[in-house]
């Protein structure tokens, strides 16, 4: 393994950079070259064809068959016009990952290329080989992919993938896309009710997003020459170096040359395929970069999120470098999310979450704003069970992540119009020239614009005209925690429309029956908003007294979906039933359980088979040079405490291991899939892995550099 590390230095040091030709033309001008969209669609269909599929993305209609041969028909056409040999349905199953098989358009009976309405519309993958949390069992394996029209079909590696989602023969969902096209349903249903009090022109309420994408780049070689990573993601041991993050220069600093080449090449593919990507940067931690695209449509956001991260760790090959999504590859610098940018827009053109100079759609915002925060406040261990994962337990709490306590920030000024309007009082806001937002209403203070700072250590923070929700891991799909928040906000809404309702059966004029509600639902709310420091122990003592959940750990925070009220919840929005929500929460304990056994049988090769011989070969050295010491008659106590050191941490090792091991194989017997996993983190996970990886780095500082097996982190993260 020293050898493995050597070499992987030395090709390091030897790599020269990819040349990367950008194209000559303007980005606009191979923008969505690869994505059979609006303009290619409008060019090859028959204007009634067209139209079809048009009203089959706006307005969730059927596509008959007929239309469906002519849309396979000219996506046939277009797609070997660009050298593609193959289709996929392309879909995300309860994985994490996407996945696809590919189908030849030559079919050699007909000798010819063929591809018919029906291959593009449906396919039928075996259901019982994808996490199903036993919805499935192995001689029921039948199930089926259907193709998403309002999702594009795009060429990806010279293949036609069309996004699909994946549901079993009986109908239950066993992907991400399903729930959360489900969800955009609800959310529209209920947010066009509470725009209607305002715009009776309002039909359909859209929700977007913008992902911000973290992640670490490091040298293929590099990564390959520790086996943690290539197993589990991230590394298991390691010392911190003595220079991490603590200067603050990687964040936005200069961008790395070769880092620079990959970013430049997979933006360049990003952009054929129709992803909006914008910006690109250094993050805090020496290695980490981010991007992140324009919002988007929701569904469309996720599928490109999804395509996102396959094209940046396919143009990393080429580069000779590997992309880590894991939350937390490294320990003692920052971990990486997602930044999920999410608002509602109206097709009247109007954001709802943003202020303006209008008093009716100033009132509008501030419903849909208290709405929202009064969801996060109801439903916030299911919002913190969304983003839950082991990946991410590592990070939540730490290093500029969010802490696992779900809390609302608005900013100082918002806060203030909340709480004066909760009173009933009549503030005014005065700060220099800003412009102030008319409600129109005398029980409605005046609001400035853009006048929201930033927070952090948020988990769901209010950025102007959005909520930013950061908690989500770096590794995740979108569609989970985007699905989740798009429900508890719809049923809030629906709530919220039946009170505002009440209120004016009772006499109330609409203005003031709005206004009563949000006083209300401002009083309730309350405590989940937070403007501080979500670091501190101050606010996790605080949020306790409050009565906010602290779910440190993944298996404590998916008790959530064991609650009958949280069935009731996606049931009653027509997104998941009891059968599926407790396929979910299976799925995700046994990912959990899984994750956290293989990094635990790693920590035991690499300390087993790597770690303590190389240490006991050093302590061999030490124990010849003390003896040749005292046969010279010179001091040879330094030598002596060195072996003492050394001795006591590989006993701690082999023990902690040996523990380690009988504690997983015992919990392996548990057939409860909750015991199992609440075991593993307790039992496995939080009894062991620090203790061991204490013995291991400690070890790390005493052996020679030379023999050490392992790719350190000054070498992970500094040497590209």
């Amino acid at each position: 393994m020293a050898t493995q590390r050597q070499q992987a230095l030395a090709m390091v040091q030897s790599r020269q950079r990819v040349a990367v030709i950008p194209p000559s033309i303007k980005i606009s001008d191979y923008f969505g070259t690869n994505v059979f969209g609006n303009d290619q669609m409008k060019q090859s269909l028959a204007p009634s064809a067209y139209k079809r599929v048009i009203e089959a993305i706006d307005k969730g209609s059927k596509i008959d068959a007929a239309t469906a041969e002519e849309v396979a028909s000219a996506v046939k056409i277009w797609a070997i016009s660009k050298g593609v040999t193959h289709y996929t349905h392309w879909f995300q199953p309860l994985t994490g990952t996407t996945a696809e098989k590919h189908d030849s358009f030559f079919d050699a009976h007909a000798g010819m290329e063929k591809f018919r309405g029906s291959s593009l519309v449906q396919q039928e993958p075996d259901a019982s080989s994808f996490p199903h949390g036993g919805i499935r069992s192995t001689f029921e394996a039948r199930g089926y992919t259907a193709w998403d029209p309002s999702s594009p079909i795009f060429i990806f590696e010279k293949t036609l993938c069309i996004p699909t989602i994946f549901v079993s023969y009986t109908g239950e969902a066993l992907d991400y896309k399903t729930p959360l096209l489900k969800s955009m349903e609800a959310i529209n249903e209920a947010a066009v009710e509470i725009c209607q009090l305002f715009d009776r022109n309002v039909r359909k309420v859209q929700p977007s997003l913008g992902v911000e994408q973290e992640y670490f780049v490091i040298d293929k070689a590099l990564f390959s020459a520790r086996p943690d990573l290539v197993m589990a993601g991230r590394s298991v041991f390691g010392h911190n170096p003595a220079r991490g993050q603590q200067l603050e220069d990687h964040y936005f600093g200069t961008i790395p040359t070769r880092v620079k080449d990959f970013m430049v090449e997979f933006e360049i593919e990003s952009h054929k395929l129709g992803i909006p990507v914008m910006t690109r940067h250094n993050e805090v931690a020496p290695g980490q970069f981010e991007v992140a695209p324009i919002y988007e449509e929701i569904n469309k956001a996720t599928d490109h999120n999804q395509l996102l991260m396959d094209v940046m760790e396919k143009v990393a090959e080429k580069h000779n470098l590997k992309v880590l999504l894991h939350e937390k590859p490294f320990a003692g610098v920052n971990g990486s999310g997602k930044h999920n940018n999410w608002s509602l827009i109206t097709d009247t053109g109007v954001n709802l979450f943003q202020p303006s100079n209008s008093a009716r759609e100033n009132l509008q915002f501030l419903t849909f704003l208290i709405a929202t925060v009064k969801a996060v406040y109801d439903h916030a261990d299911l919002l913190r069970a969304s983003i839950a994962s082991a990946g991410n337990d590592f990070r939540l709490g730490a290093n500029e992540a969010p802490p696992a306590i779900m809390s609302v920030f608005l900013g100082g000024t918002l806060s203030e119009v909340l709480d004066e309007l909760e009173k009933n009082g009549n503030l005014k806001i005065e700060k220099g020239d800003n412009m102030y937002m008319k409600l129109g209403i005398s029980k409605i203070p005046e609001i400035i614009l853009d006048n929201t700072d930033r927070n952090r250590t948020s988990p769901f923070a209010f950025t102007g005209n959005k909520f930013e929700f950061r908690a989500v891991g770096s590794q995740a799909n979108v569609a989970g925690p985007m699905t989740t928040l798009n429900v508890i906000v719809a049923d809030t809404l629906k709530v919220m429309a039946k009170d505002i309702e009440k209120e004016i059966n009772a006499g109330k004029e609409k203005k003031i029956a709005i206004v009563n509600v949000l006083r209300k639902y401002i009083k309730d709310s309350k405590k989940v908003r937070f403007e501080g420091d979500g670091y501190s122990e101050e606010w996790a003592n605080e949020a306790a007294k409050r009565g906010l959940s602290n779910l440190k750990s993944t298996p404590e925070a998916l008790d959530v979906y064991a609650k009958k009220s949280t069935k009731e919840l996606f049931e009653r929005n027509n997104v998941l039933n009891a059968i599926e929500v407790h396929a979910r929460h299976e799925i995700m304990l046994e990912d959990y359980i899984k994750k956290v056994q293989i990094e635990s049988r790693v920590m035991g090769d690499l300390a087993l088979n790597h770690i303590i011989p190389t240490a006991i070969l050093y302590q061999n050295k030490l124990i010849e040079n003390a003896n040749g010491l005292k046969g010279l008659g010179l001091d040879h106590s330094a030598a002596v405490e060195t072996i003492k050191e050394v001795s006591r941490h590989i006993e701690s090792l082999k023990s902690n291991v040996t523990a380690m091991t009988e504690a997983r194989k015992e919990l392996n017997k548990e057939e409860e899939v909750v015991t199992r996993a609440k075991g593993y983190q307790s039992k496995v996970k939080a009894a062991y892995f620090d203790k061991i990886r204490y013995a291991v780095d400690k070890l790390e500082l005493l052996v020679d550099d030379e023999s050490w097996p392992l790719v350190k982190y000054r070498e992970m993260l500094f040497i590209r």
